[in-house]
């Protein structure tokens, strides 16, 4: 029976099981006693959990005595990029930005809640600053986010303000739908966001947004690196390729045009819901 307050269908067993995962991957190999500590459990609970778990080929025993995880989730984690098909369409266009800039180059894919990293290219430089495939990042302080978000359709962008969680990470970070709505303006009026340490201290990014084929800004592209290589004079620069980019890009997957410059005169953007 679920406790006071789960919903009725909870099964609260596969909901431990995943915790026990979670902290593999958050901590790395631990002791049975490790993670009974963590999930304030019993030690002989949690050992039955690991050996499911083992026997399901999801964590191994090291030598030490500890447990971690295998590489089935990864495995299962790239399957499941595998299925956007505009990865493969995506990653020359990324090379190219990342031959023209040599900082990191990313992918993101907006899950209707936050944004999910795709693909990347590498920074060229020995100090950078990336994000790892899969990885979730909140929408609203990060470039990838922002450039989505001043695209959607008004009641989306209403409701995610509504509902949206804004923790200042940084000092630079915006934490009222209020300036973050005339952030968005300024986007759409630009055609790209600029992420002005506003997630992490000493990285700036610079993105613009990709439509897909119901005109749906569902992607981004950024190029980001350290503060003190993107200068103002090269956001200019960086800014224009990466509109430009995510046009050609746009356009490969039948969506609609988008950034400053790519519509005529008077011309609005037209944004679906």
């Amino acid at each position: 029976m679920p406790s006071k307050g789960e919903k009725y269908y909870t099964i609260t067993s596969l909901g431990k099981g995943l915790r026990v995962l979670e902290l593999l991957a958050e901590h790395g190999d631990l002791g049975v006693s490790e993670v009974a500590a963590h999930l304030d459990t019993n030690r002989a609970g949690c050992h039955r959990f690991l050996l499911t778990l083992r026997d399901l080929g999801y964590v191994e025993k090291t030598e030490a005595g500890r447990y971690r995880m295998t590489f089935k989730m990864l495995e299962m984690g790239m399957k499941n990029l595998d299925r956007f098909e505009i990865r493969h369409t995506a990653h020359p266009m990324m090379q190219e930005l990342s031959r023209d800039f040599g900082e990191t180059v990313n992918l993101g894919y907006w899950d209707g809640r936050a944004i999910v990293h795709l693909d990347k290219i590498n920074s060229t430089e020995i100090l950078r600053m990336d994000s790892g495939l899969g990885a979730v990042a909140p929408a609203y302080c990060t470039g990838l986010g922002k450039a989505i978000l001043a695209f959607l359709a008004p009641d989306d962008i209403d409701r995610y303000l509504q509902t949206a969680d804004f923790t200042r990470m940084t000092a630079n970070t915006i934490t009222s739908a209020a300036a973050i709505k005339e952030e968005l303006e300024k986007i759409r009026i630009a055609g790209f966001a600029v992420d002005r340490e506003e997630l992490s201290i000493g990285l700036r990014c610079i993105a613009a947004p990709v439509f897909d084929y119901a005109g749906r800004p569902s992607f981004a592209l950024s190029v980001s690196g350290p503060t003190h290589r993107i200068s103002d004079t090269r956001i200019e620069a960086i800014s224009g390729k990466v509109i430009a980019v995510c046009r050609r890009l746009s356009e490969k997957i039948g969506g609609a045009r988008c950034g400053k410059g790519s519509l005529a005169p008077g011309e609005r953007v037209n944004v679906k819901n």
